[in-house]
């Protein structure tokens, strides 16, 4: 190009912002992969939008900000204490937080949800049917060894008609890009799915730390999930004004944290087996004051450790005598016992076939090859 004094200018490098040319400087030397999708480049081999819209305005910021702003992150979770404890640990870890975040852009992120909502709806439906009628096993939908070799399938469970209405109240999956570019399931979690605190806790962390960055790219909020989350536990109640307790196993607990935070965030009593006793058809939770009915109850103690009179008689995790309340409708456990049957890698297989039956339409996320 010319300038007004009909002049050479100097080149578009030289020319750009300072945040531009360190964002240049960053990625010259990034090379995306054949045949490998990745997160940054796209197909056509430039910077996908969504990562070149943040890196520009990540690149923005001084080398000795970033640092700051890093190091106060890290800070947060120390002094918070944001830990979790890997299996076979004697202590606890520094939740590690990974200070640049995964982008998805919206039309992903649509795509992305849709997929992850309909196989909770699909999940949904299998459950009630194997604790129900039993159709899908007495018409060879599911072979019955697949359901009785699991360990997760309860037989005292069979027949109770969930409290509240559901089997899933919180539904999670793993997933990873395939090699297709799309977005496959690697597993469910149906149990009691971990998780929610720490995207929680990690949302706070890094928009507190780069909030400007946040508020440009126009994030995704996450306070809407767990205000729906909360309103649809409470709504599952029998009352107007529901008591809800959090289960945990206690301090000891790999993801203890996750449930302090998540009892604190929502409102939530955070309880133990110990805190709790039956009276008549109903949960109650031990305070000064004498027993107090508890509504609902959300779990992240495992299924065959609710209840030692039923199910494992060695738990001193549960309550003696809550499926018998379950029978009976006297509380709302969220996830509904039982619920972790789904996540056999053996059901895999017929996952694809069972949604054309139940949901009259194909799965729409893939997940890893399984054979029975």
């Amino acid at each position: 190009m010319t300038g007004p004094g009909g002049q050479g200018g100097s080149s578009q490098e030289s020319r750009a912002r300072p945040g531009q040319r360190r964002m240049a400087q960053w990625t010259r030397d990034y090379v995306r992969l054949p045949g490998i999708p990745d997160e940054y480049i796209a197909e056509n081999g430039a910077p996908r939008p969504v990562w070149a819209r943040f890196f520009d305005a990540f690149a923005a910021l001084s080398p000795a900000d970033i640092e700051r702003r890093f190091a106060s992150a890290d800070r947060h979770l120390r002094e918070a204490g944001v830990t979790y404890r890997a299996p076979g640990d004697t202590s606890d870890r520094i939740w590690p937080l990974s200070h640049l975040p995964l982008i998805i852009d919206a039309a992903d992120w649509r795509q992305l949800a849709a997929g992850v909502a309909q196989r909770a709806q699909l999940l949904e439906m299998v459950l009630a049917d194997l604790y129900g009628d039993g159709r899908l096993v007495a018409e060879g939908a599911i072979p019955a060894a697949a359901i009785a070799g699991s360990s997760e399938y309860l037989r005292a469970i069979s027949g109770i008609k969930p409290p509240g209405g559901r089997y899933l109240h919180l539904y999670a999956a793993d997933i990873g890009r395939g090699p297709d570019g799309r977005w496959w399931v690697l597993g469910d979690r149906t149990q009691a799915p971990s998780g929610a605190g720490y995207a929680l806790e990690n949302r706070l962390v890094l928009s507190r730390a780069f909030s400007n960055l946040y508020k440009s790219m126009n994030v995704e909020r996450v306070a809407p999930f767990f205000e729906a989350f909360r309103d649809s536990l409470r709504a599952s109640a029998d009352r107007d004004e529901p008591r809800i307790g959090l289960l945990t196993p206690g301090a000891f607990s790999e993801t203890y944290f996750e449930h302090a935070t998540l009892a604190r965030y929502l409102g939530f009593l955070l309880v133990e087996g110990d805190d709790l006793a039956v009276s008549g058809d109903r949960i109650h939770i031990r305070t000064v004051a004498g027993l107090k009915r508890l509504d609902v109850l959300l779990r992240r103690v495992d299924s065959n450790m609710l209840d030692p009179l039923e199910l494992d008689a060695s738990s001193y995790l549960g309550v003696p005598g809550l499926v018998e309340v379950l029978r009976k409708s006297g509380v709302v456990v969220a996830n509904m016992p039982g619920s972790g049957v789904m996540e056999a890698r053996a059901l895999l297989g017929f996952l694809p076939n069972l949604c054309r039956r139940l949901l009259s339409e194909d799965l729409m996320m893939p997940h890893i090859a399984t054979w029975w």
